[in-house]
């Protein structure tokens, strides 16, 4: 079905479409909410640090990727889920994959904290 909506009412529309997919992974997900509680003491603590704009900006930065890639692997969750409940072998790779998608997000992150705060540090 296509959208005809243009300009700034389109704007609008997936600004709202947005805020509902925002609204629906705190609501549905534990995973995201747990996050979004340490990415929200994540961004005060760098915002408090005495750290270059540079520095903060990767701070932020990497802990706002975990919150995007969970809630990429939330909606390829949401899409298997309702294909069927019964084991399939794609079905349950594509769920692992974004779980290790999630895994390598917060990896990066705490790599990124850990070298940056070493550096500030030191």
């Amino acid at each position: 079905m296509a959208n005809n909506t243009t300009g700034l009412t389109r704007i609008i529309k997936a600004a709202g479409y947005s805020w509902k997919g925002i609204s629906a992974a705190w609501k549905n997900e534990a995973a995201f909410r747990q996050e979004g509680v340490a990415t929200i003491l994540a961004v005060l603590i760098a915002c408090w640090l005495d750290v270059d704009p540079i520095t903060r900006v990767l701070l932020i930065g990497s802990v706002l990727l975990v919150m995007i890639v969970e809630i990429l692997n939330s909606a390829i969750e949401a899409v298997v889920d309702r294909i069927g409940p019964e084991f399939h072998e794609l079905s349950g790779r594509a769920k692992d994959m974004g779980s290790a998608a999630v895994l390598l997000a917060i990896i990066l992150a705490l790599i990124t904290w850990v070298t940056l705060l070493w550096q500030h540090l030191r």
